[in-house]
C-alpha cells in the first residue's frame, strides 16, 4: 500500500490571493485526513508566497491534538531558518530539496555524489528520535546515485516525478521517463532505502507510474489533487487519490 500525503502549498496560494482567512489551510488538512489521507506536506519558503510560519504551526497544533496517528512532512533547503523551524516543529518526516528560494517550485533532486558530505552533515544535524530524513531524488539518479545517497544516512529518498507528468501527451516519453524511475527506486530499495514519489502526479498517470514502480512507500500530491477538487471537492478527490493507492485507512 502506498501512503497518501497531501500537499497543502495550492491551497494556501489561492488563500494568499486575497487579505482573508479562506480557503482554510488547517480547515482542508482536517477534510483530507477525515477523507483518509494519512498525512500532510508543506514546503514553506522564506517569502511566504504559499505556506505562511503560522501555518506550520497551526498544522502541527492540528496533526498533534485531533490527527495522532497522521504524518507531518515538511519539505524545504537546508537554510539556517528552515533547520530552526524543523527543531522548532519535529515533524515526522523532513524532505530535504536543493532548489533556491527563487524557484517556482522544485524542479531537480540532489547531487548526491558532489554534494555528499554537506548532506551527511545535514542528515546527521536533522536526525532525532522519531523523525525521518527523505532526499529529493532526480529519476535518473540510478544505483551510483542511491547508494550516495543512503551513504549520507539519509532514511529515504523521493523520486522527483516532475519530468514523468509532464508527459501527458507523449506516451513515448512517459515510457522512458517511468523505466528510469523504476531502476532507481528498485536501487534505492536494494540498499535498504525506503522511496517516496511527488511531482504532477494525477488520476490519469498514477495507475501507470504504480505498474511501473511498485513497492513505492508514500506519494506527496498537491497540485493535481488541487485541481481535481475544483471540480469534485476535496473530500472526494482526497478519497479518489486514496482509492487508487489502497490508502483508505482513516486516520484519528
Amino acid at each position: 500500500m502506498t501512503l497518501l500525503s497531501v500537499n497543502l502549498n495550492a491551497v494556501a496560494q489561492l488563500r494568499n490571493r486575497r487579505d482573508l482567512p479562506w480557503p482554510s489551510v488547517v480547515g482542508l488538512a482536517r477534510v483530507a485526513l477525515d477523507a483518509g489521507a494519512s498525512g500532510i506536506t508543506i514546503h514553506p519558503r522564506p517569502d511566504e508566497r504559499h505556506i505562511r510560519r503560522t501555518d506550520v504551526f497551526e498544522l502541527s497544533e492540528l496533526l498533534r491534538d485531533e490527527y495522532p496517528a497522521a504524518e507531518f512532512n515538511i519539505e524545504g533547503y537546508p537554510s539556517t531558518e528552515f533547520i530552526a523551524l524543523i527543531n522548532q516543529v519535529n515533524p515526522q518526516q523532513v524532505t530535504l530539496v536543493p532548489d533556491s528560494p527563487e524557484q517556482a517550485t522544485s524542479d531537480h533532486g540532489w547531487d548526491f555524489r558532489g554534494k555528499g558530505n554537506y548532506l551527511t552533515s545535514l542528515v546527521q544535524l536533522l536526525k532525532a528520535p522519531g523523525r525521518r530524513i527523505s532526499l529529493f531524488c532526480d529519476p535518473e539518479a540510478g544505483a551510483d546515485g542511491v547508494a550516495a545517497a543512503k551513504a549520507t544516512g539519509a532514511d529515504r529518498i523521493e523520486l522527483y516525478t516532475g519530468p514523468y507528468g509532464a508527459c501527458y501527451a507523449d506516451p513515448d516519453k512517459a515510457e522512458y521517463e517511468l523505466a528510469a524511475l523504476a531502476e532507481t527506486a528498485r536501487a534505492a530499495r536494494r540498499v535498504g532505502l525506503g522511496v517516496n514519489a511527488g511531482h504532477d502526479l494525477t488520476l490519469a498517470n498514477l495507475p501507470a507510474f504504480q505498474a511501473a514502480v511498485p513497492g513505492v512507500d508514500e506519494v506527496s500530491i498537491g497540485h493535481g489533487l488541487t485541481a481535481d477538487a475544483l471540480l469534485m471537492g476535496f473530500a472526494a478527490a482526497v478519497r479518489a487519490y486514496c482509492a487508487l493507492l489502497g490508502d483508505q485507512a482513516r486516520r484519528s
